[in-house]
């Protein structure tokens, strides 16, 4: 199929290469940032950039949204697309309705609708990474489209869900906990172990062990450890006695132990 992509950020960077990769021609990379889009198209065979949002004369079947949720709105309102073109979102967070009523308002011509949401984290510039592990999660104004997309996921991902704009909601935001707010949590060990000359390699063994602990079981409450799991109240106020010159720390620290207070309640 030919497939354009509008926005060549994080995700860009891998979906496209791996969509090649399953015998899909990338014909268009449009992106603000010219220079993402060289970047992808680098990476690609014989993909050209596309200077505006004009796709009229596309040859593109399927064209790729993949822009930061507030901006998919003002790319909406300067998107033309030609007739029955598909046209999918890749966000976790914006409904299905949402693009269907910003192509009722903006698009002159008929355009299919669709999510093709691929659950994971990605980075820009970082090697390629395979998708046969990741799910995706597709959903669809029509079951043509449907159908279709269900197809183009299964070449290049063994997960793929049919998944209503409420449960991805619910997904991303777990996965926000998971994945976001986990990582923000080892940036704030790494910043608290530095400022006291400590190195960050210390921890490594013990962050390793607890993700696959955690991984392992059928439920990470069921391995949770820890001075608050313990309720041991002497180590919390030591832990706090140490972060009183950096209120954030302590602020962050006392709202974890707290919830894990209560989930462990005796």
């Amino acid at each position: 199929m030919e497939i354009s992509f509008i926005g060549a950020g994080n995700l860009a960077w891998h979906l496209a290469p791996a969509l090649e990769n399953a015998g899909h021609h990338i014909n268009e990379v449009y992106s603000r940032q010219l220079q993402h889009a060289r970047q992808l198209i680098h990476n690609l065979y014989d993909t050209q950039t596309h200077s505006d949002l004009n796709f009229a004369d596309s040859p593109s079947k399927l064209f790729v949204l993949a822009v930061p949720d507030d901006a998919l709105d003002d790319v909406c309102s300067r998107l033309v697309l030609p007739e029955n073109a598909m046209l999918v979102h890749t966000s976790g967070s914006q409904p299905l309705a949402s693009l269907e009523r910003w192509m009722a308002v903006y698009s002159d011509v008929p355009v299919r609708t669709g999510v093709f949401y691929a659950l994971q984290t990605f980075t820009h510039g970082q090697s390629f990474m395979a998708f046969d592990t990741i799910p995706l999660c597709i959903e669809a104004s029509d079951k043509e489209t449907e159908d279709k997309l269900v197809e183009i996921g299964q070449e290049i991902s063994d997960t793929v869900y049919l998944i209503t704009s409420g449960e991805r909601l619910t997904l991303h935001t777990a996965a926000v906990f998971a994945s976001n707010f986990t990582n923000h949590l080892l940036a704030l060990a790494h910043d608290l172990a530095l400022s006291h000359d400590l190195e960050f390699d210390l921890l490594r063994p013990l962050i390793a062990e607890t993700f696959r602990k955690g991984l392992a079981a059928d439920n990470p409450a069921d391995v949770q450890t820890g001075p608050a799991r313990r309720h041991d109240l002497t180590t919390i106020s030591r832990h706090l006695d140490l972060l009183t010159n950096e209120p954030r720390l302590a602020e962050i620290y006392q709202v974890l132990t707290e919830s894990i207070k209560r989930k462990y309640s005796r």
